[in-house]
């Protein structure tokens, strides 16, 4: 009975005690009460009463043969208790400073950030230090395990050694995680580009470091990632970001209009910060276009992002209503027949010509004159055209180019005709 009554005062002291802490007059004045309450109660209770048992009780109360159980018992359950709430009562000391730094903003933003970090990681490697010492308390209060202390003492360089080496990727990733809190190379809420993922630092513990990306999607890396792997850190020493648009027009677009649009729309927009901007000409295509970038600034990335998003849509809207004749375009050549597809102008001379009609040239016959001097006919099919004078040779020269030029032009055919026109002229 009496340790029941001493029990239940303890838990009956701990509920007042919260109710005060969570009254209007005390909450009010003191930030710290909140947090106290929030975190501490069910340690408190289980402390509590474990206190008030571990006083009340004495030998003899359970029994001679389970007062060595009892006492044991409450010994282990008593330490893990008051680990249990020293690990709370310091994350709620912890809470009220973060919660102060997340209400800063502007240039001291950047400061209150790498103390958040730092903060957030010392506060697990002090809970980490806790369990580790609380449960070395659990075990040595065991007789057996204390008499083999000095034996493991002995052995702690071998064991150490062994762990080590067990251990090995789990310790670079605690030791990763004090270099990136202490060297200030990334921070909670910091923007970073991961393996070419744009996101925000969330989650910044001594093993792994979660990034929440754009999207909503996790990345979820080791903290050895950050430490061996280059990457991306948009907010090392200010937020602001410089955004870029790139456009591809026509020569005959407006340089100086769009320059003053630009300068119209981003003077009038929220989301500019009024330091930066710009439009130039940085490059032509080869396929024609002139290639434009204008430049932007802004407070942070994902302002920059809306407005480079609102500025690309103003130059497609005003440049399609302004100026439709800059708008891109492919240019192409209207090229002659002839050089299209590789077929001989009609107006050379000697040359087969088909005749008016469309009909399709036939093969070329030469006939037998009275002389060397008589000029070659070639028959066209419908008709016969009449080939230049010359003298013997001449002729026979003549009459021989007419019959490779079939040749040719139109296969076997011409080649039937032109051996023919040839003996024809012999």
């Amino acid at each position: 009975m009496v340790l029941v009554v001493a029990v239940l005062a303890a838990i009956v002291a701990v509920e007042l005690l919260r109710r005060l802490l969570v009254s209007r007059r005390v909450n009010g004045r003191f930030q710290l009460a909140g947090p106290l309450v929030e975190r501490c109660t069910w340690p408190g209770f289980a402390t509590a009463a474990l206190v008030a048992f571990n006083t009340v009780y004495v030998p003899g109360m359970s029994g001679r043969t389970a007062d060595n159980a009892v006492e044991q018992t409450v010994t282990v359950l008593l330490i893990a208790c008051v680990a249990w709430l020293v690990i709370q009562a310091s994350y709620a000391v912890t809470d009220v400073v973060l919660a102060r730094l997340n209400k800063v903003e502007g240039l001291a933003n950047r400061k209150a950030r790498r103390i958040r970090t730092q903060i957030t990681l010392v506060r697990r490697v002090a809970a980490a230090v806790i369990i580790v010492v609380s449960t070395g308390a659990m075990l040595f209060s065991f007789p057996a395990v204390r008499a083999l202390g000095a034996g493991l003492l002995a052995s702690a360089g071998i064991a150490g050694v062994v762990a080590g080496i067990a251990a090995q990727s789990t310790l670079s990733n605690l030791i990763a995680g004090l270099q990136l809190a202490f060297s200030d190379a990334i921070r909670l809420d910091d923007a970073v580009v991961v393996d070419g993922e744009w996101g925000r630092i969330e989650e910044l513990t001594l093993t792994y470091v979660v990034v929440r990306l754009w999207d909503e999607r996790r990345l979820i890396l080791p903290v050895s990632h950050f430490t061996t792997t280059p990457f991306e850190n948009w907010t090392r020493y200010e937020s602001r970001v410089v955004g870029h648009v790139m456009l591809y027009v026509d020569w005959s677009v407006p340089i100086d209009a769009l320059r003053a649009e630009l300068y119209r729309r981003l003077r009038d927009h929220p989301l500019w910060d009024q330091k930066d901007w710009t439009l130039q000409v940085t490059d032509i295509q080869p396929n024609g276009l002139v290639e434009l970038r204008a430049l932007m600034s802004a407070s942070d990335a994902p302002s920059v992002w809306d407005l480079k998003c609102d500025m690309r849509e103003m130059f497609v809207t005003f440049i399609r209503e302004n100026y439709p004749q800059a708008l891109p375009r492919f240019r192409v050549e209207d090229l002659p027949n002839e050089r299209i597809t590789g077929t001989r102008p009609e107006s050379e001379a000697g040359a087969p010509r088909p005749e008016a009609d469309g009909a399709t040239p036939g093969p070329s016959q030469a006939n037998e004159g009275d002389g060397p001097g008589q000029a070659s006919q070639t028959n066209n099919g419908d008709g016969l055209h009449q080939a230049s004078q010359a003298d013997g040779s001449d002729g026979h020269r003549q009459a021989s180019a007419d019959g490779s030029r079939a040749n040719d032009s139109h296969g076997s055919q011409g080649t039937g005709a032109a051996r023919n026109s040839g003996r024809m002229s012999a």
